[in-house]
């Protein structure tokens, strides 16, 4: 036998692939000391070295990562409506909501009057300080013309996705907020036909499939404490310069220019229209002695409130028929103790409370459960 027995078989150092290898990079080493062996490896690393930073052909394919998914598409396109029926409080709702609970997001105005420019206190458009900062888009933004005179559902579906989009990819939130049910239904709809309106032809289904993931606030009351909170309303826009505002409306061309569309058919412009084209934009107030302009006052502003009732009977109809025919899951709040408390005259403070408790906490947790979701 060899003096040392306990040689070691030879080891073959082989890279993968060895076809495609110099042979003189598959190095045997024998029985080595250590210092030996240190020296072999070295050996390797060096040629190993100089084999890579030359250029040599590899079969194998080149890794590649996945194609990444669009950032948009990734993200659920979670919105919010707030819907009801008019003076029901959804704006301040939305208000209260988003300056306090929801700072990044915007409101998206679904009121099919309140999207024309002009009329703002016979509109009933929410003034700019209580706005509260909060972004609103389609707020008196549309000039109506002879060759446009009115903003369509259609219109309102074209606009309303370019500011979701907007919204959405400034990472913000959009908050739908009005009461025209038509344009709501414009908007959400996957499929939507211009041409049949399904409030009204009995044949008309409607499309359950919604465009966007929707968290929707239905907000409530009792029709009989509405209407008399409207008719207060109509007092109080009085009193805030509606008559005074109607009366330059009629005094301009603009009156003239389109009829029968767009702010003409605000509530409270066809209800004065035979007033100011009688008596020629003169006013009337308590006190004055003319008592055939002041039957034809009466009779308009008693127009006026019938007709803002009548307003939001239809739109609870609607909403009742898209929760029951379209499927949309509509979560409730009341907001008839704040306005019982309102029109009995209580205090502004007690008025407060009742709103918080009632009608804003209920629907931060809606919203927040939404967003978590």
């Amino acid at each position: 036998m060899r003096a040392n027995s306990s040689r070691q078989k030879c080891r073959t150092i082989v890279l993968n692939n060895s076809s495609s290898i110099p042979h003189s990079l598959v190095i045997r080493c024998g029985s080595l000391s250590l210092q030996r062996h240190s020296h072999c490896l070295v050996f390797l690393m060096r040629r190993l070295s100089s084999f890579f930073l030359k250029s040599h052909h590899f079969p194998y394919k080149t890794l590649s990562l996945p194609p990444r998914r669009p950032h948009m598409s990734s993200r659920p396109r979670k919105i919010v409506v707030v819907m009801g029926p008019t003076g029901c409080g959804k704006t301040k709702l939305s208000i209260d909501l988003i300056s306090r609970f929801f700072p990044s997001s915007e409101i998206i105005n679904s009121d099919k009057i309140q999207v024309y420019r002009g009329l703002d206190i016979t509109t009933n458009k929410i003034p700019l300080p209580d706005r509260r900062n909060v972004r609103h888009h389609l707020l008196g933004d549309f000039d109506p013309s002879d060759s446009h005179p009115e903003f369509t559902p259609s219109d309102f579906r074209s606009a309303a996705s370019q500011a979701v989009s907007q919204i959405l990819a400034r990472r913000r939130i959009p908050f739908i907020v009005g009461g025209s049910n038509s344009l709501i239904y414009a908007l959400l709809a996957n499929k939507f036909n211009p041409d049949c309106d399904v409030f009204t032809q009995a044949d008309s289904a409607f499309c359950k499939e919604q465009r966007y993931e929707c968290c929707f606030i239905y907000v409530d009351v009792a029709l009989p404490v509405l209407n008399q909170y409207l008719i207060k309303r109509v007092d109080d826009m009085l009193e805030s310069g509606m008559f005074e505002e109607l009366a330059a409306y009629f005094a301009s061309p603009e009156s003239e220019s389109v009829r029968e569309s767009g702010l003409r058919k605000a509530i409270g412009v066809p209800e004065f229209e035979g007033y100011f084209r009688r008596f020629k934009g003169e006013g009337w107030r308590s006190g004055d002695d003319d008592v055939e302009k002041k039957e034809v006052y009466e009779e308009a502003v008693g127009a006026i409130k019938d007709n803002t009732c009548q307003l939001a009977k239809r739109q609870v109809e609607k909403i009742l028929r898209l929760r029951d025919s379209a499927g949309w899951d509509l979560k409730r709040v009341e907001t008839t103790p704040a306005l019982r408390a309102a029109v009995d005259g209580a205090g502004g403070r007690r008025v407060a409370e009742i709103w918080e408790r009632q009608v804003v906490e209920p629907s931060v947790k809606i919203v927040k459960h939404f967003l978590m979701e």
